[in-house]
């Protein structure tokens, strides 16, 4: 029987389902059947989705999770953050609607309790698709436990020794803090926590201005807390463009969030009153007192009490697992995936990796990871999603490219539903069609960027899609738009020579 127990706060009904569908405590490991043709470590999506796929086409498998199964996504995550930015996002859809002539004359009263009470519910509701009975079901062997690599062809859970063909390291990342002086002794917060809150603070400081910083910043602020966000650069989301960029901070201050920008946090404090927070923010010292502290500053692999070193595996405490372009680590027996080794930490891209591992591993395949076209996308009001280069990245690559746009005011639908503030930004390498990066920044952009993401994958040039009908009107639409601007380019002075010429003598 399992004997690590897991409980998370509150202990509500919900949290029991959750707990009891992806680490149930009277669990009892399976006796190991002869030697594996993969052993997954990490029951996060890379895991999961290795697992699944593999036992689909007869393998045999094992499944090592030490904590929750769904890891980040399912837990800490995708599903419950996003439940809480549509709570924030309805707030802040009453509170706007007088700009369309809509009064709605009580206000707006969040009830935060509910707002999580909510996020709970659909976690657990969720929870049955990586739990481990329906794991189970589909025929894999589901081991609840620490792992460690006990030789070159065996892993070692909870006292036995599971032997492999391969094996896939899919462990995942964890939130990490910067070394600042008080912060561990203070208290704070990170996307492991925040979702346990049952009460809103009232003063709210977000430490980090990435993605998942500015996506729980802004659903706080609307949800009634003063946030401060303070990040150590000069912009946020700094691998974004920096248009968009611009466009997420004018939102922000708009809608009362404070912005400290090349900003650097010296200590923090535990007063009576609160958790006072030293910084300094353009030069300038300054002290403000909070009453919770949110880190959204980065991740880290963990790639600890594996013994990678002891089987050849290299890596490293920053950056994770090191693999080749085929997701195989330094022991070619044992591949990588998922956010313990990729630089793009997206759920999306944990399953794709799985993919390519499982053709890797089983069907002696060389399906490259550098040839897939990975899309993100920032979840904030507006959504900025972006897929392949940025400019910045073009100039890095040396390779020239002509830009598209289409600002949002431009654009009938947007213009209609008052979502004017955004813009479609699309680049070709020059002289050609050949998509090579886009941006959007947009309510609802990551449902558009698949079109771009198709056509980069095609490949369909920016021409081909402006043949593409679109309905009228959609914010789709300005993709259209950019391909028209593309092809306008193509009536040059000659080639409107030659219809005039061609007009006269046919009219």
């Amino acid at each position: 029987m399992n004997s690590d127990r897991i409980e998370i706060s509150p202990g509500d009904d919900a949290n029991r389902e959750l707990v009891a569908q992806t680490h149930p405590p009277d669990w009892r490991n399976p006796v190991p059947t002869g030697r594996y043709h993969l052993v997954v470590i990490g029951g996060g999506t890379a895991g999961l989705v290795t697992a699944a796929g593999a036992a689909g086409l007869g393998a045999r498998v094992a499944l090592v999770e030490r904590y929750l199964l769904g890891g980040d996504c399912l837990n800490t995550g995708c599903v419950p953050s996003k439940a809480l930015l549509a709570a924030a996002r309805a707030a802040a859809v009453v509170r706007d609607a007088g700009r369309l002539g809509v009064r709605v004359p009580s206000g707006v009263t969040v009830d935060f309790a509910a707002v999580m009470a909510r996020m709970r519910g659909i976690r657990s509701r969720l929870s049955h698709h990586d739990s481990a009975a329906r794991f189970a079901g589909l025929g894999v062997d589901v081991f609840l436990g620490a792992a460690r690599f006990a030789g070159g062809d065996m892993v070692e859970v909870a006292g036995q020794r599971l032997c492999f063909k391969h094996a896939v390291i899919a462990t995942g990342a964890r939130a990490v803090a910067p070394e600042i002086p008080g912060l561990a002794e203070t208290g704070y917060l990170t996307n492991e926590t925040v979702f346990n809150l049952t009460e809103l603070p009232r003063r709210l400081a977000v430490v980090g201005g990435g993605p998942v910083g500015c996506e729980l910043a802004q659903a706080f602020q609307r949800l009634g807390a003063q946030v401060v966000l303070l990040h150590r650069h000069g912009r946020l989301l700094e691998r974004e463009d920096p248009a968009a960029a611009a466009v997420l901070e004018k939102t922000f201050q708009g809608e009362g969030l404070r912005l400290e920008l090349n900003t650097v946090v010296e200590r923090v404090e535990r007063l009576p009153e609160g958790k006072r927070i030293h910084f300094v923010s353009g030069g300038r010292p300054a002290t403000m007192v909070v009453d919770e502290i949110l880190v959204g500053a980065g991740r880290q692999p963990n790639v600890e009490d594996l013994n990678l070193a002891g089987v050849g595996v290299a890596f490293d405490p920053v950056t994770g697992v090191q693999v080749n372009d085929r997701l195989q680590t330094t022991n070619p027996r044992i591949y990588a995936a998922g956010d313990v080794c990729l630089r793009s930490k997206f759920t999306h891209a944990a399953d794709f990796a799985a993919r390519l591992v499982i053709q890797n591993t089983l069907f002696w395949g060389r399906k490259k990871l550098s040839a897939l076209t990975i899309p993100r996308v920032t979840y904030t009001d507006p959504e900025i999603a972006h897929v392949g280069w940025t400019e910045a990245d073009a100039r890095a690559h040396e390779v020239p490219v002509d830009t598209y746009l289409r600002p949002f005011s431009e654009v009938d639908r947007a213009i209609c539903e008052g979502t004017e503030q955004g813009f479609v930004k699309i680049l070709v390498r020059r002289g050609t069609d050949q998509i090579v990066g886009a941006t959007i920044v947009a309510p609802h952009a990551g449902e558009s960027i698949s079109e771009i993401s198709v056509a980069m994958a095609a490949p369909l040039g920016l021409g081909r899609l402006a043949a593409v009908i679109h309905p009228y009107p959609t914010q789709a639409e300005a993709i259209r738009q950019c391909g028209d601007a593309y092809n306008r380019t193509r009536l040059t002075p000659r080639v409107k020579s030659l219809f005039r010429q061609w007009l006269k003598w046919t009219g």
